[in-house]
């Protein structure tokens, strides 16, 4: 199977603390790389996670709070200065553009690649920002005190497995396997054809993988969600603290159990802790008592979406 993963750069909240770095997270589908969210510090998270520069193709920006954003100078400037040439997208809401192309023009003056800046909609519907041959990426409206939005990547539908006993079989040259893969037969010397469905077997299933940080807790977005592979959602409090969660526009673990649970999604991760807690265990309890295969993310944790 395809690489499909996530890393975990970085899963606590707006306080800086020793036990967790901001929120940033690096996606991995077939050996392109994409951010999501970049915290302070996020750049050295992404080397301990063995990543690759020059494999980082975009970068979406969930909201422009600092703890999901302050790491991205110091990002584009090490790229810079390790040689970069390719073009880099990032897709953000408007304003960080003219927040942050200052910064660009005088700390990385003179660097040899294009930052293109991709503006998100500020509406409440899910749209379409990304798209290439493999994975599509949708936005998810979110509710927070900026304009948020999480991101859903989906993986586009495979194609079928080749039968490689019916290749050896038959004698199929090794060119014609993507053609055998795309619905094409096969006719042997003796002139007996065979036809698609007994060349392959079954793709499988495409795979989807959501980040939902930061935000009140939206049912609405069930819908949207519908069976996803794997949920990253916000846990920023324990249920007793709802009112002060629902006054920051933030979950609670239990709220984040729930959401997996109506969107009937496979796994659920949760993070973005708040800074008072020095254990998660209470969180992650609460969250299964709703939704049982819950995860504690972490630093340096690895997801492979299956």
């Amino acid at each position: 199977m395809e690489k499909f993963e996530v890393h975990i750069l970085g899963c606590g909240s707006a306080k800086p603390t020793l036990r967790h770095q901001p929120s940033s997270q690096v996606i991995n589908v077939r050996e392109k790389v994409f951010m999501v969210d970049c915290g302070e510090g996020a750049q050295v998270q992404f080397c301990r996670a063995r990543q690759k520069f020059s494999r980082l193709n975009a970068i979406f920006i969930s909201h422009l709070h600092g703890d999901h954003v302050f790491g991205l100078i110091g990002l584009l400037s090490t790229m810079a200065l390790a040689g970069r040439t390719a073009t880099l997208h990032i897709y953000a809401h408007a304003p960080l553009q003219g927040l942050l192309q200052p910064h660009i023009d005088f700390f990385c003056r003179g660097m040899q690649y294009e930052v293109i800046f991709h503006s998100l909609p500020d509406d409440h519907d899910s749209h379409l920002i990304y798209e290439d041959r493999s994975i599509e990426v949708h936005t998810l409206p979110l509710c927070h005190r900026l304009p948020s939005c999480g991101f859903l990547f989906k993986e586009k539908p495979l194609l079928p497995h080749i039968r490689h006993d019916m290749m050896t079989y038959l004698q199929i040259p090794y060119y014609m396997v993507n053609t055998i893969k795309q619905g094409a037969g096969w006719t042997d010397a003796e002139g007996r054809t065979y036809r698609h469905e007994e060349l392959v077997t079954p793709a499988d299933a495409p795979r989807s993988y959501a980040y939902c940080s930061d935000t009140n807790f939206q049912p609405r977005l069930a819908d949207m969600l519908q069976g996803v592979n794997v949920l990253y959602h916000e846990a920023t409090f324990a249920h007793d603290m709802l009112p002060r969660a629902q006054e920051t526009c933030h979950s609670t673990a239990r709220q984040a159990g729930e959401m997996a649970r109506l969107a009937q999604a496979r796994r659920l991760v949760i993070g973005h802790f708040s800074s008072r807690y020095d254990d998660e265990q209470p969180l992650l309890a609460e969250a299964q008592a709703v939704f049982p295969n819950t995860l504690l993310a972490h630093e340096g944790m690895v997801i492979q979406v299956d």
